[in-house]
Protein backbone atom coordinates (compact mmCIF):
# COMPACT_ATOMS: atom_id res chain seq x y z
CA UNK A 1 0.00 0.00 0.00
CA UNK A 2 2.89 2.03 0.42
CA UNK A 3 5.66 3.06 -1.20
CA UNK A 4 8.14 2.31 1.25
CA UNK A 5 6.83 -1.41 1.32
CA UNK A 6 8.84 -2.13 -1.38
CA UNK A 7 11.25 -4.11 -0.60
CA UNK A 8 10.24 -5.39 2.87
CA UNK A 9 13.45 -6.99 3.34
CA UNK A 10 14.83 -3.59 3.96
CA UNK A 11 12.54 -2.92 7.02
CA UNK A 12 12.74 -2.84 10.53
CA UNK A 13 10.62 -2.59 14.04
CA UNK A 14 7.35 -0.53 13.14
CA UNK A 15 8.08 0.70 9.27
CA UNK A 16 7.86 -3.58 9.02
CA UNK A 17 4.82 -3.99 11.24
CA UNK A 18 2.85 -0.89 9.17
CA UNK A 19 4.56 -2.48 5.86
CA UNK A 20 2.76 -6.17 7.11
CA UNK A 21 -0.35 -5.46 8.40
CA UNK A 22 -1.62 -3.30 4.91
CA UNK A 23 -0.39 -6.10 2.83
CA UNK A 24 -2.82 -7.40 0.35
CA UNK A 25 -4.03 -10.14 2.60
CA UNK A 26 -4.74 -8.30 5.42
CA UNK A 27 -6.80 -6.10 3.22
CA UNK A 28 -8.82 -8.83 2.22
CA UNK A 29 -8.86 -10.23 6.49
CA UNK A 30 -10.10 -6.30 7.57
CA UNK A 31 -12.61 -6.45 4.63
CA UNK A 32 -13.98 -10.14 6.36
CA UNK A 33 -15.01 -8.56 8.97
CA UNK A 34 -17.28 -6.01 6.88
CA UNK A 35 -18.67 -9.92 5.25
CA UNK A 36 -19.07 -10.95 8.68
CA UNK A 37 -21.51 -7.36 10.00
CA UNK A 38 -22.85 -8.17 7.04
CA UNK A 39 -23.86 -11.53 6.99
CA UNK A 40 -25.43 -10.58 10.77
CA UNK A 41 -27.39 -7.60 9.09
CA UNK A 42 -29.12 -9.77 6.84
CA UNK A 43 -29.45 -12.88 7.92
CA UNK A 44 -31.25 -11.85 11.35
CA UNK A 45 -34.37 -10.22 9.40
CA UNK A 46 -34.53 -13.04 7.02
CA UNK A 47 -34.65 -15.50 9.80
CA UNK A 48 -37.29 -14.02 11.38
CA UNK A 49 -39.31 -13.52 8.59
CA UNK A 50 -38.97 -17.54 8.31
CA UNK A 51 -39.51 -17.74 11.77
CA UNK A 52 -42.79 -15.86 11.30
CA UNK A 53 -43.89 -18.18 8.81
CA UNK A 54 -43.49 -21.09 10.08
CA UNK A 55 -45.02 -19.55 13.39
CA UNK A 56 -48.00 -19.02 11.53
CA UNK A 57 -48.16 -22.06 10.10
CA UNK A 58 -47.53 -24.21 12.88
CA UNK A 59 -50.69 -22.52 14.29
CA UNK A 60 -52.69 -23.20 10.95
CA UNK A 61 -56.49 -24.46 11.46
CA UNK A 62 -55.52 -26.41 8.47
CA UNK A 63 -53.79 -29.79 9.19
CA UNK A 64 -51.63 -29.77 5.80
CA UNK A 65 -50.30 -26.41 6.71
CA UNK A 66 -49.83 -26.85 10.64
CA UNK A 67 -47.80 -30.28 9.44
CA UNK A 68 -45.45 -28.23 6.94
CA UNK A 69 -45.23 -25.73 10.18
CA UNK A 70 -43.84 -28.12 12.63
CA UNK A 71 -42.42 -30.41 10.21
CA UNK A 72 -39.92 -27.43 9.13
CA UNK A 73 -39.20 -26.76 13.22
CA UNK A 74 -38.69 -29.86 13.89
CA UNK A 75 -37.01 -31.33 11.43
CA UNK A 76 -34.43 -28.49 11.17
CA UNK A 77 -33.84 -28.55 15.19
CA UNK A 78 -32.98 -32.25 15.24
CA UNK A 79 -30.78 -32.34 12.65
CA UNK A 80 -26.87 -30.83 13.94
CA UNK A 81 -26.49 -27.51 12.63
CA UNK A 82 -22.96 -28.26 11.08
CA UNK A 83 -24.89 -31.54 9.29
CA UNK A 84 -27.32 -29.43 7.63
CA UNK A 85 -24.56 -26.62 6.75
CA UNK A 86 -22.90 -29.44 4.69
CA UNK A 87 -25.44 -31.03 3.31
CA UNK A 88 -28.17 -27.86 2.51
CA UNK A 89 -25.73 -26.24 0.23
CA UNK A 90 -24.12 -28.92 -1.71
CA UNK A 91 -28.14 -29.89 -2.43
CA UNK A 92 -29.11 -26.02 -2.46
CA UNK A 93 -26.39 -25.47 -5.45
CA UNK A 94 -27.15 -28.80 -7.44
CA UNK A 95 -30.43 -28.16 -7.18
CA UNK A 96 -29.96 -24.50 -8.81
CA UNK A 97 -27.86 -25.94 -11.26
CA UNK A 98 -30.21 -28.83 -12.06
CA UNK A 99 -33.37 -26.16 -12.96
CA UNK A 100 -31.14 -23.99 -14.81
CA UNK A 101 -29.56 -26.97 -16.63
CA UNK A 102 -33.41 -28.03 -17.81
CA UNK A 103 -34.24 -24.56 -19.45
CA UNK A 104 -30.86 -24.17 -20.63
CA UNK A 105 -30.18 -27.71 -22.59
CA UNK A 106 -33.18 -29.69 -22.98
CA UNK A 107 -31.18 -31.98 -25.60
CA UNK A 108 -28.41 -32.55 -23.38
CA UNK A 109 -27.89 -36.55 -23.30
CA UNK A 110 -25.14 -37.61 -21.08
CA UNK A 111 -26.49 -38.64 -17.28
CA UNK A 112 -26.15 -35.87 -15.31
CA UNK A 113 -25.31 -37.73 -11.84
CA UNK A 114 -22.46 -40.69 -12.28
CA UNK A 115 -22.33 -42.15 -9.03
CA UNK A 116 -20.82 -39.62 -6.83
CA UNK A 117 -20.17 -36.85 -10.46
CA UNK A 118 -22.52 -33.77 -10.62
CA UNK A 119 -22.33 -33.05 -14.05
CA UNK A 120 -24.14 -30.45 -16.20
CA UNK A 121 -24.03 -28.67 -18.97
CA UNK A 122 -21.54 -25.46 -19.46
CA UNK A 123 -24.14 -22.95 -19.27
CA UNK A 124 -25.84 -24.38 -16.68
CA UNK A 125 -23.26 -23.40 -14.13
CA UNK A 126 -24.23 -20.76 -11.56
CA UNK A 127 -22.24 -18.33 -11.93
CA UNK A 128 -20.99 -19.14 -15.16
CA UNK A 129 -17.37 -19.85 -14.67
CA UNK A 130 -16.02 -16.93 -17.09
CA UNK A 131 -17.99 -15.14 -14.77
CA UNK A 132 -16.23 -12.19 -12.95
CA UNK A 133 -14.76 -13.42 -9.23
CA UNK A 134 -16.97 -10.71 -7.60
CA UNK A 135 -20.05 -12.79 -8.42
CA UNK A 136 -19.34 -16.03 -7.45
CA UNK A 137 -18.33 -14.53 -4.29
CA UNK A 138 -21.81 -13.05 -3.87
CA UNK A 139 -23.41 -15.92 -4.88
CA UNK A 140 -21.39 -18.01 -2.15
CA UNK A 141 -22.87 -15.17 0.18
CA UNK A 142 -26.40 -15.63 -0.73
CA UNK A 143 -26.17 -19.61 -0.28
CA UNK A 144 -24.17 -18.71 2.90
CA UNK A 145 -27.70 -15.86 4.05
CA UNK A 146 -29.96 -18.85 2.79
CA UNK A 147 -28.41 -21.54 5.07
CA UNK A 148 -28.23 -19.40 8.38
CA UNK A 149 -31.60 -18.24 7.84
CA UNK A 150 -33.28 -22.12 7.25
CA UNK A 151 -31.32 -23.08 10.57
CA UNK A 152 -31.86 -19.84 12.79
CA UNK A 153 -35.47 -19.10 11.26
CA UNK A 154 -36.84 -22.31 12.73
CA UNK A 155 -35.60 -21.85 16.20
CA UNK A 156 -36.82 -18.22 15.52
CA UNK A 157 -40.19 -19.95 14.76
CA UNK A 158 -40.22 -22.38 17.54
CA UNK A 159 -39.94 -19.53 20.04
CA UNK A 160 -42.21 -16.64 18.37
CA UNK A 161 -45.28 -19.47 18.39
CA UNK A 162 -44.58 -20.00 22.00
CA UNK A 163 -44.81 -16.36 22.32
CA UNK A 164 -48.12 -16.31 20.48
CA UNK A 165 -49.43 -19.07 22.69
CA UNK A 166 -48.09 -16.67 25.72
CA UNK A 167 -50.24 -13.71 24.63
CA UNK A 168 -52.98 -13.94 27.45
CA UNK A 169 -56.23 -15.53 25.38
CA UNK A 170 -58.87 -13.00 27.36
CA UNK A 171 -57.51 -10.23 25.42
CA UNK A 172 -57.99 -12.04 21.96
CA UNK A 173 -61.80 -12.69 23.05
CA UNK A 174 -61.89 -9.00 24.51
CA UNK A 175 -61.09 -7.85 21.03
CA UNK A 176 -63.10 -10.16 19.19
CA UNK A 177 -65.83 -8.94 21.07
CA UNK A 178 -65.58 -5.91 20.07
CA UNK A 179 -66.05 -6.76 16.82
CA UNK A 180 -62.67 -7.12 15.36
CA UNK A 181 -62.08 -10.28 12.65
CA UNK A 182 -59.42 -12.84 13.18
CA UNK A 183 -56.99 -10.78 10.47
CA UNK A 184 -57.47 -7.74 12.90
CA UNK A 185 -57.38 -9.89 16.10
CA UNK A 186 -54.06 -11.12 14.84
CA UNK A 187 -52.51 -8.11 13.52
CA UNK A 188 -53.71 -5.40 15.70
CA UNK A 189 -53.25 -7.51 19.63
CA UNK A 190 -51.37 -10.64 18.76
CA UNK A 191 -48.47 -9.25 17.04
CA UNK A 192 -47.68 -6.44 18.55
CA UNK A 193 -47.90 -7.85 22.43
CA UNK A 194 -46.16 -11.24 21.37
CA UNK A 195 -42.61 -9.60 21.01
CA UNK A 196 -42.26 -8.50 24.92
CA UNK A 197 -42.34 -12.72 25.54
CA UNK A 198 -40.20 -13.68 22.30
CA UNK A 199 -37.35 -11.04 22.85
CA UNK A 200 -35.95 -13.11 25.54
CA UNK A 201 -35.41 -16.27 23.34
CA UNK A 202 -34.79 -14.02 20.07
CA UNK A 203 -32.01 -11.99 22.05
CA UNK A 204 -30.05 -16.28 22.73
CA UNK A 205 -30.58 -16.81 19.06
CA UNK A 206 -28.74 -13.77 18.02
CA UNK A 207 -26.08 -14.16 20.48
CA UNK A 208 -25.63 -17.83 19.26
CA UNK A 209 -26.15 -16.13 15.50
CA UNK A 210 -22.67 -14.01 16.47
CA UNK A 211 -21.03 -16.98 17.59
CA UNK A 212 -22.14 -19.46 14.86
CA UNK A 213 -20.35 -17.06 12.05
CA UNK A 214 -16.89 -18.93 11.96
CA UNK A 215 -18.83 -22.02 10.57
CA UNK A 216 -19.02 -19.73 6.88
CA UNK A 217 -15.42 -21.68 6.07
CA UNK A 218 -17.92 -24.39 5.90
CA UNK A 219 -19.74 -22.89 2.92
CA UNK A 220 -16.66 -21.57 0.95
CA UNK A 221 -16.48 -17.99 2.12
CA UNK A 222 -13.03 -16.42 3.43
CA UNK A 223 -14.29 -15.52 6.95
CA UNK A 224 -12.35 -13.88 10.07
CA UNK A 225 -11.49 -17.12 11.61
CA UNK A 226 -9.76 -18.44 7.87
CA UNK A 227 -7.76 -15.36 7.46
CA UNK A 228 -7.05 -15.51 11.12
CA UNK A 229 -5.40 -19.06 11.21
CA UNK A 230 -3.80 -18.10 7.73
CA UNK A 231 -2.00 -15.22 8.43
CA UNK A 232 -1.31 -16.31 12.07
CA UNK A 233 0.44 -19.35 11.31
CA UNK A 234 4.43 -19.21 10.94
CA UNK A 235 5.90 -18.01 7.33
CA UNK A 236 9.14 -18.78 6.66
CA UNK A 237 11.77 -16.55 4.99
CA UNK A 238 9.91 -17.90 1.55
CA UNK A 239 7.26 -15.24 2.62
CA UNK A 240 8.29 -11.57 1.86
CA UNK A 241 7.05 -10.83 5.63
CA UNK A 242 8.32 -14.58 7.61
CA UNK A 243 7.23 -14.47 11.17
CA UNK A 244 6.78 -16.89 13.87
CA UNK A 245 3.37 -18.23 15.03
CA UNK A 246 1.15 -16.22 15.57
CA UNK A 247 -1.87 -17.20 15.39
CA UNK A 248 -2.33 -16.28 19.23
CA UNK A 249 -2.64 -12.78 18.76
CA UNK A 250 -4.79 -13.11 15.90
CA UNK A 251 -7.31 -15.00 18.03
CA UNK A 252 -6.94 -13.13 20.88
CA UNK A 253 -8.54 -10.26 18.25
CA UNK A 254 -11.57 -12.15 17.10
CA UNK A 255 -11.79 -12.84 20.98
CA UNK A 256 -12.36 -8.97 21.42
CA UNK A 257 -14.46 -8.48 18.62
CA UNK A 258 -17.25 -11.19 19.35
CA UNK A 259 -16.87 -10.08 23.17
CA UNK A 260 -17.40 -6.28 21.79
CA UNK A 261 -20.24 -7.30 19.76
CA UNK A 262 -21.64 -9.15 22.73
CA UNK A 263 -21.58 -6.23 24.88
CA UNK A 264 -23.48 -4.01 22.03
CA UNK A 265 -26.13 -6.71 21.97
CA UNK A 266 -26.36 -7.17 25.45
CA UNK A 267 -26.63 -3.37 25.80
CA UNK A 268 -29.62 -3.00 22.37
CA UNK A 269 -31.25 -5.47 23.79
CA UNK A 270 -31.76 -4.08 27.11
CA UNK A 271 -33.10 -1.70 26.12
CA UNK A 272 -35.31 -2.73 23.77
CA UNK A 273 -36.69 -4.98 26.03
CA UNK A 274 -37.26 -2.69 28.51
CA UNK A 275 -39.18 -0.56 25.34
CA UNK A 276 -41.28 -3.71 24.89
CA UNK A 277 -41.93 -3.84 28.30
CA UNK A 278 -43.67 -0.14 29.25
CA UNK A 279 -46.78 -0.69 29.60
CA UNK A 280 -47.78 -4.75 29.60
CA UNK A 281 -48.47 -6.88 32.36
CA UNK A 282 -45.03 -8.86 32.47
CA UNK A 283 -42.38 -9.07 35.20
CA UNK A 284 -40.21 -6.29 33.42
CA UNK A 285 -43.55 -4.19 32.58
CA UNK A 286 -44.75 -4.04 36.68
CA UNK A 287 -41.57 -3.41 37.64
CA UNK A 288 -41.49 -0.54 35.43
CA UNK A 289 -44.79 0.56 36.87
CA UNK A 290 -43.07 0.58 40.61
CA UNK A 291 -40.43 1.96 39.89
CA UNK A 292 -42.46 4.89 38.31
CA UNK A 293 -44.58 5.60 41.28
Amino acid sequence: MFSSCADPSTLSGLSWLRCYLTTGKHLDFYWSFVTVLTLLAVTAPVSLGFGFGGAMLARSHHLPLRIIGKGYTAMVRGVPDIVFFLFFVIALDQGIEWMVHQVRCPDWIEPIRNGLEFRVCPQAKVPQNSAPQLWHSVYGFALAVVTFALVFGAFASNVLYGAMQAVPRAQLETAEAYGMTHAQVFRRVLVPQMWVYALPGLSNLWMILIKATPLLFLLGVQDIVYWARELGGAKTSAYAYPHPDWRLYYFLGLLVFYLVMTKLSEVVLTRVQARLSHGQATAAGEAQRKAAV
